[in-house]
């Protein structure tokens, strides 16, 4: 008799334990010192040398694997079409996830590890923060509560960004955003410039769009993804860990008078909490029930944290 719960046994998920994941690393070599990982880590994201040995060794294994068969396609497709196309296509991997739960200190040791494979592959970051509409246009649309939602972005921008890396097109530019002013930096791009591989990062990278009834084709930012990563943990942890940032904010970075949070830096600490739990329950919260947390299941690879903030689980897609 079958013994494996439904959820499991139809699931087109391979679940590995940190212990079992940390096995498939085998003689991939640690590139990575702890200053470094130290460095590359957020605000209360604590993650060592060791979930990097754990964890991220592993991961950039796998990921090279595919990058590879992903080179040898494209050029078994250039016989097919007896093509002498000489662009390159960059490898695009998408990460998506919570407010909180560590994505960003996630794709920059993925970005470094990834660098320093044997063939040196040029490997650049983009997060979507620069392809938020600005605060003078959120405000004029009622959208400033809605920060970070679906409808916050400028969607054709990122769509033309990704269109025109994916079709190797160089010195493409990609806004920029600034956490301290909380706005899009007008005027200032990073030029990203046909790399092997581009790590996307950010909250709805992997949310669809409603499809058009009469069949007309509509892309979506994941269209132009490889392969496609989701940070994820318990609803609970990443509220745990928002509202500890949030304060740590208030000490540090707030005090800055141009940061535009600076008004909560005075604050008492009661206050101060209870501006940040009303941040999370009305904003990111939110934002994370209707449409972060549904794309998880669109996700290539599921990388679950624990309450210390290192993974646990590792969800793998059937091939």
């Amino acid at each position: 008799m079958d013994q494996l719960a439904p959820a499991e046994k139809y699931s087109p998920y391979r679940f590995y334990s940190a212990e079992e994941w940390a096995k498939f690393r085998a003689d991939t070599p640690l590139t990575l010192t702890a200053d470094e990982v130290k460095r590359l880590s957020s605000l209360y994201d604590p993650v060592d040398l060791d979930e990097v040995r754990r964890i991220y060794l592993s991961l950039s294994r796998l990921l090279y694997a595919h990058v590879e068969s992903s080179q040898l396609l494209f050029r078994q497709r250039k016989q097919f079409f007896n093509s002498e196309d000489t662009v390159k296509t960059p490898y695009i991997i998408g990460m998506a996830g919570s407010v909180a739960v560590g994505k960003s200190t996630t794709a920059r040791i993925l970005k470094e590890l990834l660098a320093r494979w044997p063939s040196s592959p040029k490997v650049d970051l983009v997060t979507t923060d620069g392809f938020l509409l600005s605060n003078e246009v959120l405000r004029r649309n009622n959208l400033m509560e809605r920060k970070g939602f679906p409808d916050s972005y400028d969607v054709g921008a990122l769509l033309r960004f990704l269109s025109a890396i994916k079709s190797g097109q160089p010195n493409v530019r990609a806004p920029l955003y600034s956490h301290l002013t909380y706005d899009v930096m007008f005027g200032e791009y990073v030029t990203i410039d046909r790399p092997d591989i581009l790590i996307f990062e950010g909250l709805n990278v992997l949310q669809p769009r409603e499809l058009p009834k009469d069949g007309n084709f509509v892309p979506f930012v994941s269209d132009f993804f490889d392969f496609s990563i989701y940070i994820d943990a318990d609803e609970d942890m990443i509220h745990e860990w928002y509202i500890k940032r949030f304060m740590r904010l208030r000490e540090t970075a707030f005090r800055d008078p141009a940061s535009f949070f600076h008004r909560y830096a005075a604050l008492s600490t009661d206050a101060a909490q209870a501006i940040a739990e009303g941040l999370w329950a009305n904003i990111n919260l939110k934002n994370l029930r209707e449409n972060i947390l549904p794309t998880r299941p669109r996700a290539d690879l599921i990388l679950r944290k624990g309450a210390d903030h290192l993974v646990e689980e590792v969800a793998l897609r059937k091939l």
